[in-house]
């Protein structure tokens, strides 16, 4: 699959870490920076990565800061995203089945290296379920992004 992946200096080492297994597993990825632990601004990576998977140059997005909360919410802002903080592989599973989502985000400080792997793992082989309740759902928020 190819991946874009992207954070602040909070989620640099996790970042780090994730490239490498994922290029473990084949996909290919890029990175988007930042490149370094020093103190940036997380929506200008979170908006870079994004953006890119909304003009269909990347199959789906990775975000990480400090928390995850911050790279989500800015994610969030381009429209066409669906950008879920996962934390769990339940909710890996049920944010691809139900919400079909393009972005994930991490929290260095809240996620664990080896767990984000198995997050991953779940997120990016779990096929969104096409049921009439969960296309409607997304279709509702898309539309609303198309007037608001």
């Amino acid at each position: 699959m190819k991946l874009a992946i992207g954070g602040d200096h909070g989620g640099f080492n996790l970042k780090t870490a994730l490239i490498a297994y994922l290029k473990e597993q084949g996909h290919e990825v890029k990175d988007f920076g930042c490149y370094d632990k020093s103190s940036i601004d997380y929506p200008d990576y979170a908006f870079l990565v994004a953006e890119a998977v909304v003009r269909g140059e990347f199959e789906r997005g990775i975000v990480i800061c400090t928390t995850g909360i911050g790279v989500s919410i800015a994610a969030n802002k381009v429209a066409g995203v669906r950008c879920a903080l996962v934390s769990d592989e339940y909710s890996a599973r049920l944010t691809r089945e139900h919400n079909d989502t393009n972005l994930i985000a991490f929290g260095e400080h809240v996620t664990t290296a080896e767990r984000a792997k198995g997050i991953l793992d779940i997120w990016l082989n779990e096929p969104f379920s096409h049921g009439e309740r969960h296309q409607r759902r997304i279709d509702k928020i898309s539309n609303y992004e198309k007037t608001h």
